[in-house]
Order: structure tokens, then sequence, then C-alpha cells
């Protein structure tokens, strides 16, 4: 990955730092959010805003979350190196490039052609290794890589996909926003057998909304 200044890295321990009073133990994501940049995935303009708790548009009506929701999503996962995890919504790339920091492969599919593209460019430039990226409807999982043991959705989804249930190991783990345009719970399925899940529930959120077959069909 590119060089990095001392003053990013100072911004970013500080962040860390606050996400460590917000909850967050997971000592692996915290070294990964330590070690990642986040300043690289964020449009030029918000540099000086990059190490903020607080999401930044991309385009494209889209979102760079905040770190803590990224810090918990990623938290939820209980990431160990090795593991194979489909990402559903690459987005600026960011939350793809930490679980990729923890050792995992990640295959992320984005909805988005435009921001696909970006992406796929700045995967190429940073040279991020483990990290296969997708153009489609994610909504409908990635079948031809499947099965996974974590599956994340970085966008808000009205009932949660089957695809992707069956996509999902015996075992595995799924996190993913659940609920109307307005609002979300940040919910994690255990899969326990095929057709029985341990349901956890982690406060609310608002995300952007998950699009396709199995989610919105337009935006509004």
């Amino acid at each position: 990955m590119q060089t990095d200044n001392y003053k990013h890295k100072g911004l970013r321990k500080a962040l860390v730092d606050s996400l460590k009073l917000r909850g967050i133990k997971d000592e692996a994501v915290l070294e990964a959010m330590l070690r990642i940049p986040r300043h690289y995935f964020m449009d030029s303009a918000f540099l000086e805003h990059a190490y903020q708790d607080k999401a930044f548009g991309i385009g494209e009506g889209q979102t760079i979350s905040q770190p803590y929701t990224v810090a918990l999503q990623t938290e939820l996962l209980s990431i160990q190196p090795g593991m194979k995890v489909l990402e559903i919504g690459t987005g600026s790339l960011y939350q793809a490039a930490i679980l990729a920091e923890m050792g995992a492969t990640v295959y992320s599919v984005e909805y988005n052609e435009t921001l696909y593209k970006r992406a796929l460019k700045r995967l190429n430039d940073l040279k991020i290794q483990n990290i296969y990226l997708f153009n489609g409807d994610g909504s409908e999982g990635l079948l031809g890589h499947s099965p996974y043991q974590r599956i994340l959705l970085t966008a808000a989804a009205p009932t949660v996909p089957e695809p992707l249930k069956k996509q999902l190991v015996s075992g595995g783990v799924l996190v993913l926003p659940l609920g109307n345009r307005d609002e979300q719970l940040m919910l994690r399925f255990t899969k326990l057998s095929e057709f029985n899940y341990k349901e956890e529930s982690f406060g609310k959120f608002v995300f952007v909304p998950l699009l396709g077959k199995n989610g919105w069909t337009e935006r509004v």
C-alpha cells in the first residue's frame, strides 16, 4: 500500500482510541483500522475529515460508512485469518480492505457500475491482496464462489435475502442492517443448520438501501 505520513497515523490512532471508548474490543479489528489509511478511500476534498467518526458521500448516492459502523460490523463477523467472506456493497472498498488486512479472502459485489470501476482502479493502485471485485446484483449473492464462512451486507435490506442464507456454510455468520429505508437494526445470524439460525440484535442504524432482486427495487 502507499506510504503514509505521521499526521494521518496520529489521526488514525486517535480514531482507534475513540472506537475503544465506544466499546469496540476486538484487537484484530482495531489493529486493522490502525493500519489501513481511510483517506485513501475518500475523495481528496475530505482528506482533513477522513479520521472523524462520520460517514461521507462517495458519489452515486452512496457513502463510506462511519468508522464505528465499520468496526462494529467487522467485530460481529469474528474474522479469523483464511476465512472466505462475501461482502455485499463494495462502495469505496474500505470495508473490504479492513477484512483483507485481517487475513480474510474477500469476494465483494457492487451493484453500481461506476462505483465498481472506481473500486477496481483503487484496488489495483493500492495493490491490496485477497480481494476479488464483481459488478452485479449482490442481493443474489455470488453463487459461483460459494459457500462462504462469513457474509456482510453494507446496505439495508428489507428482508434477509434467501440466496445469502443458502450460500453460507453451517456455523457461518451473516451480518446485515435489516429494516425499512429510514432505520434498521444491526443483526447477526449464525447458521446452526439449514433452516435454523441464531439471531442477535446490536442497535439501530441508518444505511443506504440494498438494491436488486432481493432488496429494494428502486431509489426514492
